[in-house]
């Protein structure tokens, strides 16, 4: 197994055990615990910096570990988007990569797609006021 793939591993258990509510009560528990031993250390700069270190390290790992949980949903929801829209008989293909432009793209392509909405939102008003407009497009190359 590849390091990549044993940290996608660890990553995935790492994610599933933190965001469960055990992990939130041993949380809840070790700062409880901290707490309670203040007066035992005369709630000293060590005793301070112990919570502090303790969460400064914890937290600069969890960053790693939700970004890699982040990218891996947003990457499987992105594919399983590309299928409806491959699947889909009238969608555009052209859409399918879409993530993959670059800004000024992609706010070509929102505009495009705001034009459309805008169209079929007059085709809507109009059709409830009792008259006729232009049909509004079906996809992006209309």
């Amino acid at each position: 197994m590849s390091l990549h793939a044993k940290f996608t591993v660890f990553a995935k258990a790492a994610s599933r055990w933190t965001g469960n509510a055990t992990a939130f009560g041993l949380a809840v528990l070790v700062i409880l615990a901290w707490l309670v031993s203040g007066p035992m250390f005369g709630f000293s700069d060590t005793w301070q910096l112990i919570i502090n270190t303790g969460t400064t390290i914890i937290t600069f790992l969890m960053v790693f570990l939700i970004q890699n949980t982040q990218n891996r949903d947003t990457e499987a929801m992105q594919i399983k988007l590309d299928e409806l829209i491959r699947a889909t008989r009238r969608a555009e293909n052209a859409l399918l990569d879409l993530e993959e432009m670059d800004q000024d793209e992609l706010d070509r392509m929102r505009k495009r797609y705001e034009e459309l909405a805008r169209v079929a939102r007059d085709h809507v008003e109009a059709r409830q006021r009792g008259s006729t407009t232009r049909k509004p497009p079906h996809d992006a190359s209309g």
